[in-house]
């Protein structure tokens, strides 16, 4: 099946066309702003599908808008009625065409051109009114405030805000492009012009979005990761991640350092706890306290240990020899103190998860030896 897009190396058009190509039987021809006319008129001679997404939103005049997406989209469609041709159109529209202005006047008459061809060729035809769409590989400082805060604030830049209670409507970009590719599994009637939906929105503030994609610049100094129960969360989170500077990529944690090695918190979330890493020197043993609720794992990557246990009531110890080389994990329970001896030659790495973050007003823990 050949698959024409058009706007193809745009924010929507890039990733569409990835998705497509990962599908077996396509033969997807990208569309972008140096094709010529000859090139456009040998495509519609053989497409099945045309997943019409070019558009204008940011011209230097505003007469461009018509000639941008209205102009262009009945050009595609007359060029089909001659040819005689009458492939299944699917046309990202804009909510703003519900608005009275420009923008929004030339996509409701691009609406309005693939609505006529169906008419008179017959063709299934789809129109999806998208939402502020958000992700990675969109271009801040256009027409996106969403990529502009991620790239502003990855890069230490200043944001403004003209009003923090305006409200957004935002749509994923992944959850986009899964709509458009429906259309494969569900395709509109021959004649037949559908509204589609993209089934997952979210509404948020200006002043709250600008607020969660601080706090994820903040979160290498707080080591707090977002809540990603939150759907909205992992989705903002990875599309501020994708305007990082590959300079930056990696940071380094804030290690504390005594005569038993080193130790570093890495992660901290309320509903997960926080995990730590450390080194430990040889012959030292980290630990002897015990917790009355606080619950711990305790896992070596490198190196050879002893993980010891004594029930505070009773005199038996248990003891769990553990290397790097088998990535066993040591469940610590409540009620027990508890060691770890680096019994090996050379430094011994940990990772310590807790259930919740380190609180010094109530540390729940009390130091006994083991032994």
């Amino acid at each position: 099946m050949k698959i024409l897009v058009t706007g193809a190396l745009g924010f929507i058009g890039k990733h569409l066309v990835e998705a497509l190509k990962r599908r077996e039987g396509l033969d997807v021809f990208a569309m972008d702003r140096s094709w010529s006319d000859v090139q456009l008129d040998d495509a519609l001679k053989g497409v099945h599908f045309i997943f019409h997404i070019a558009g204008v939103n940011r011209p230097p005049t505003s007469d461009e808008f018509a000639k941008g997406n209205a102009g262009f989209t009945e050009e595609i469609c007359r060029k089909l009625v001659r040819l005689g041709r009458n492939p299944t159109m699917v046309l990202t529209s804009s909510i703003q065409a519900e608005l009275d202005n420009p923008y929004g006047q030339s996509k409701k008459a691009a609406e309005h051109a693939v609505a006529a061809y169906s008419k008179e060729t017959g063709a299934p035809a789809a129109i999806f009114r998208l939402k502020n769409v958000f992700g990675k590989w969109c271009r801040p400082n256009y027409n996106s405030v969403t990529a502009t805060f991620c790239h502003n604030i990855a890069h230490d830049l200043p944001i403004q805000i003209s009003d923090e209670s305006r409200e957004l409507a935002l749509v994923y970009i992944d959850d986009v492009v899964a709509a458009l590719v429906s259309v494969f599994e569900k395709p509109p009637q021959p004649g037949q012009v559908e509204w589609r939906n993209v089934d997952k929105s979210h509404e948020i503030t200006l002043g709250e979005l600008a607020r969660r994609i601080r706090s994820f610049r903040q979160s290498r100094q707080t080591l707090f990761v977002p809540d990603f129960a939150d759907e909205f969360s992992r989705k903002l989170y990875a599309t501020y991640l994708s305007y990082l500077p590959p300079s930056e990529f990696a940071y380094v944690l804030d290690k504390k350092t005594d005569q038993r090695g080193v130790l570093a918190e890495f992660v901290k979330s309320p509903p997960f706890g926080q995990i730590f890493v450390s080194r430990t020197k040889p012959g030292i043993t980290r630990g002897n306290h015990y917790h009355h609720t606080k619950t711990e794992k305790f896992m070596v990557v490198e190196g050879e240990a002893i993980i010891r246990f004594r029930n505070i009531n009773g005199s038996d110890v248990v003891e769990y020899p553990v290397t790097g080389k088998d990535f066993k994990v040591v469940d610590i329970p409540p009620g027990y103190t508890h060691s770890i001896e680096n019994v090996g030659d050379g430094e011994m790495v940990t990772l310590f998860w807790a259930c919740e973050i380190f609180d010094p007003t109530r540390a729940d823990t009390y130091f006994v030896n083991v032994k």
